[in-house]
């Protein structure tokens, strides 16, 4: 598929037909630019309003068309997230079940949700409160999955983490730990480099510690952890003693409930994961093809605005959809060009080239109206 579109219309001229300038089209891209897939965009016979309306409307287009194509490029972005998070292989964004390259080329006026005797700015304004609150719901969701996102990776840091934040109760089993009516055994953090100075040390530091007591019960890349064992009296001593050679003591309770306690909250916090990210991704795949639907219809109601703008009244024009190549590109505006009134082209150049911009503000600069779609 390809992943960039030309959503263009071209004037028909007087004593011509919009079937005979599709036939014209046809014919020169099939005969200088045969790669380049080409369709109708088919557009109904909008309401038109007034002069003034439509001015005022062309300024809301250009803003309104940004805002709408960044809601479906988030909502992508989100779902790419999700696939790639949750090992799932990246299906085909769909509306309704049809592929959204499909949806375009094959575009058709959705009348029961845009009546087309409503007023342009009122199907324009109903698009852009319907994709706010799209966007609106999908910033509410997202902040919901990564709050549990933070809990749960919170938790994985104490369980992984170096020795001086890390949860210890699945390092200590209940016989490295003597707790008694007068002794109790202290949990020290020592740094790798400073090991044989808390083993010829930590007997010294205070009066009451139980000789050979440490041992080594786990280590990692920065730090190994000791247990030593001394008379309950001394316990506040020693710690500050230790915290003054620079080694730490971790606060540690061996307590059974608690560690079943964590596991249950941590089993908890995976499945709510899960559901949530499940929920979000295919939340994120119904909404995307509904923001696509609602752009494709605002892309609608653009181009037929500005080319009543650009061509006047009544509307008498050829809109088409086209995918061209970077090396086609060219080719086909100059055949495009080719097909509208010849005695304006020059008046429709570049800004480089000191001509003038399209009504739409980033509506690109030539002697017909034309767009850029990016569905990546």
């Amino acid at each position: 598929m390809a992943s960039r579109y030309w959503v263009v219309s071209l004037p028909v001229q007087q004593n011509s037909s919009t079937t005979s300038l599709w036939s014209r089209l046809q014919e020169s891209i099939s005969r200088h630019s045969f790669d380049t897939p080409l369709y109708r965009f088919n557009i109904p016979n909008l309401r038109v309003g007034t002069l003034d309306s439509l001015l005022a409307l062309s300024d809301d287009l250009v803003k309104s068309n940004s805002f709408i194509e960044g809601v479906c490029s988030k909502t992508r972005r989100q779902i790419e997230e999700l696939e790639r998070v949750s090992g799932v292989l990246s299906s085909s964004l769909t509306v309704d079940g049809v592929p959204v390259d499909s949806y375009l080329t094959r575009f058709a006026w959705d009348e029961a949700k845009y009546p087309t005797m409503s007023p342009l700015k009122e199907i324009v304004d109903g698009i852009h409160s319907q994709v706010a609150k799209i966007e609106d719901d999908l910033k509410v969701r997202v902040s919901e999955y990564n709050n549990v996102r933070s809990q749960l990776n919170a938790i994985n840091r104490k369980q992984t983490g170096s020795l001086a934040v890390r949860d210890l109760s699945n390092l200590v089993k209940p016989a490295d730990v003597v707790t008694s009516e007068h002794l109790t055994t202290l949990l020290a953090v020592v740094s790798k480099y400073s090991q044989k100075d808390w083993l010829s040390s930590y007997e010294t530091l205070t009066t009451y510690v139980v000789p050979r007591s440490s041992k080594m019960l786990y280590e990692d890349n920065e730090y190994a952890l000791y247990t030593v064992t001394l008379f309950n009296r001394d316990a506040e001593n020693f710690k500050i003693k230790a915290r003054e050679r620079g080694f730490q003591i971790r606060d540690f309770e061996h307590n059974p409930e608690t560690q079943e306690s964590r596991k249950q909250e941590l089993e908890k916090l995976m499945q709510d994961q899960e559901t949530f990210r499940s929920s979000l991704l295919q939340w994120c795949y119904t909404s995307y093809g509904e923001v696509f639907s609602s752009w494709m219809h605002f892309c609608a109601v653009r181009i037929f605005a500005e080319s009543i703008l650009r061509y006047g009244l009544p509307p008498s024009f050829l809109s088409v959809v086209l995918a061209p190549s970077i090396k086609s590109e060219k080719k086909v505006r100059s055949i495009l060009e080719s097909l509208c009134d010849n005695s304006n082209s020059n008046f429709w150049k570049a800004d480089d080239e000191g001509g003038m911009a399209g009504f739409g503000g980033d509506t690109e600069a030539h002697p017909y109206v034309s767009f850029t779609i990016n569905l990546v």
